[in-house]
């Protein structure tokens, strides 16, 4: 799945749930790699957090390679739940990164280890409580507005992170594929003197507004094969 989205985005991904009406569901804002530069792409792993790593330990037990841990930590800004330790098993483990709805901890060592890991942010701290687990604590991991499962696949960069039914992935990347390779193409036009306007015949497209005021711009840009927004 990694190899699949490494030329991709998350925008681009964003852009292709849209044009092709699958669910767009995307982390809060603020969840952030802690190493600029990395990226995750793998089905999520999910896991709540109660006050102990034993719930993220006992969720390894059923990893496959590649999967992204995605721990439900109910987006708390007042304990962080995972550390180097914690960090270094899932790698040892063949996961693809963690995806945190909360804080980490013991930021220099996670850049030194390397793996990918999104979350708020750094926070010394760690957790002083410890409440009763639920009983589907390992079926399902909520992330701001969202449930996500073993169903759903993870993507993660710079932009944000997003989870896609996984049964739709392939058809997305497809598209995200095809809406990139329209943007690069459209970007070199541009840098060699045409401009957007004039890709997207933006005049034409003034004109047929002024004539029909429900015409939108992304009515249009179909139209024309242009690719801005979705």
């Amino acid at each position: 799945m990694l190899k699949s989205f490494a030329e991709l985005s998350t925008p681009l991904v964003a852009d292709a749930c849209v044009r092709l009406g699958v669910p767009l569901r995307a982390a809060p804002p603020g969840i952030g790699a802690v190493t600029s530069g990395h990226r995750i792409a793998g089905r999520a792993l999910p896991a709540r957090h109660y006050g102990s790593v034993d719930i993220f330990l006992e969720a390894f037990t059923d990893a496959r390679p590649g999967d992204v841990l995605v721990i439900d930590n109910g987006g708390r800004q007042d304990e962080a739940c995972v550390g180097d330790l914690l960090t270094l098993e899932a790698q040892a483990v063949g996961l693809s990164g963690v995806v945190i709805w909360g804080l980490h901890r013991d930021t220099p060592e996670l850049v030194e280890i390397g793996f990918p890991v999104f979350s708020y942010g750094g926070h010394a701290p760690g957790p002083v409580r410890l409440t009763e687990r639920e009983p589907d604590a390992l079926v399902g991991a909520r992330f701001g507005a969202h449930l996500v499962t073993s169903a759903d696949v993870v993507f993660g960069d710079d932009d944000g992170v997003l989870f896609v039914a996984a049964d739709r992935a392939e058809e997305v990347l497809e598209t995200a594929r095809t809406i990139w390779e329209t943007e690069r193409e459209q970007a070199r036009r541009i840098r060699a003197g045409e401009t957007l306007r004039r890709q997207t015949a933006f005049d034409d497209f003034l004109a047929r507004r002024a004539a029909d005021p429900a015409y939108t711009f992304r009515q249009h840009l179909r139209r024309v094969g242009g690719a801005v927004e979705e």
